[in-house]
């Protein structure tokens, strides 16, 4: 629980209200002025919705998960809507400690997708430590863990944070997460965009959770916090009737339909992305794009160019991001157990292994082929979009004449 200056503890609705009301913007500290809160009924009236295609067999209480009313609450209302799964009450186990059962990876994986974690997450805000690539590095931060759905190229579920328990989690502990990004903003006293989507996909369970009914205003009414959130889901309704005042940036990770049916198992698809996408457009929330992995699929020119055209026709975008696969050795030996080693990802790795930051990527030669077909498609339809690159290294930028977007990327205003 979150304490005010008088050491009374707040829930987590209770605390962005006092976070939004504390300062005021005359002395330089953040917030804006008292009179700047939520809505009440926004927080206390939101009752979780089971997230599309998204059915638990187990929910899982973890630490801290009952520590507070709130909380307890919160659990109760999410049991209910599942009232079809095993409840596991494991007030000793960390979120990140929760054992699925299962020892194969491919086997632990799925269960671990069918395993709803509900616990507090205590280091939720980080800066990016990116190395060996152009990387701006970033703040980010967790409310979620995870994703429900099954990316096949997925690079997280090779990462040691996620092999052991690939569950799908939910932090409880809001408030705490909000005051640690009120206190960073505040100190570095320049607009900051914090970034949601880097470990998780930032939208997929806001039915359950409603937490954009919180995060939205909260970005809104700071001086200096911004929220760049990046998804695949298709849910936007708790979005549409809220003011982001510009400082919520959505954020769609798209593809191909062909590339997804192939490899995004579970994922909305392309048309209900591209709604979602016009919808938020509509209710003034700055739109960008970001379309990785490209995947060279058979003719792969001529899917992505119908895919980029159509795209571009039907929404407005502040600036689109384009990225190859970027994997790990242990993601990759799911991604081959699952599709075959001889797929349209693993053919066209870099037989020389590793890029000097230790990911998988393809050659150079062949990812700088796919962005300038791409930078080409995109020019011809909008030429003044901005266009990013994501973890690329500064000689293909230099290779496309694109040398001055380094750092200029989605997860960055």
């Amino acid at each position: 629980m979150a304490e005010n200056e008088k050491g009374i503890s707040l829930d987590w609705a209770e605390c962005v209200r006092y976070l939004l009301g504390m300062r005021g913007s005359e002395n330089g500290d953040g917030i804006l002025p008292m009179g700047r809160t939520l809505s009440p009924r926004q927080d206390a009236s939101y009752r979780p919705r089971p997230v599309p295609g998204f059915r638990p067999e187990r929910i899982v209480l973890a630490k801290s998960c009952l520590a507070t009313p709130s909380r307890r609450l919160f659990a109760e209302q999410v049991c209910r809507d599942y009232p079809d799964a095993e409840v596991a009450n494991e007030p000793n186990v960390p979120h990140n400690r929760v054992n699925v059962g299962e020892v194969e990876p491919v086997r632990a994986l799925q269960r671990g997708k069918r395993t709803l974690v509900l616990g507090e997450h205590q280091s939720a805000v980080r800066q990016s430590r990116e190395e060996g690539n152009t990387c701006p590095n970033y703040w980010h931060f967790s409310p979620y863990g995870f994703c429900p759905y099954g990316c096949r190229y997925c690079y997280l579920a090779g990462t040691p944070g996620v092999r052991f328990s690939p569950t799908v989690k939910v932090f409880l502990n809001l408030p705490e997460i909000l005051a640690e990004i009120d206190r960073i903003a505040t100190q570095l006293a320049e607009p900051t965009a914090f970034y949601l989507g880097k470990l998780q996909d930032g939208l997929a369970l806001d039915p359950l959770t409603g937490y954009s009914r919180t995060l939205v205003p909260f970005f809104a009414a700071h001086r200096y916090a911004r929220m760049t959130l990046l998804t695949k889901s298709a849910s936007v309704e708790n979005l549409l009737d809220l003011d982001p005042g510009v400082h919520t940036i959505l954020s769609w990770s798209l593809n191909p339909a062909e590339v997804i049916a192939a490899f995004e198992t579970g994922t909305p698809p392309l048309a209900e992305r591209i709604e979602a996408m016009k919808r938020c457009a509509d209710a003034d929330y700055p739109i960008r794009a970001v379309i990785m992995p490209i995947i060279p699929v058979p003719n792969w020119k001529e899917v992505y160019t119908k895919f980029l055209q159509h795209l571009l026709t039907e929404v407005r975008l502040d600036r689109i991001t384009l990225g190859g696969i970027c994997s790990y050795r242990a993601a990759r030996g799911l991604m081959e157990s699952q599709l075959g080693r001889s797929n349209a990802v693993s053919d066209a790795f870099d037989p020389l292994g590793p890029s000097p930051d230790g990911r998988l990527r393809y050659p150079a030669r062949l990812r700088a082929e796919l962005y300038r077909h791409m930078i080409q498609t995109i020019r011809g339809r909008a030429p003044d979009l901005e266009i990013g690159l994501c973890l690329e290294e500064r000689s293909v930028f230099e290779a496309l004449s694109l040398a001055a977007a380094v750092g200029r990327c989605n997860c960055v205003l």
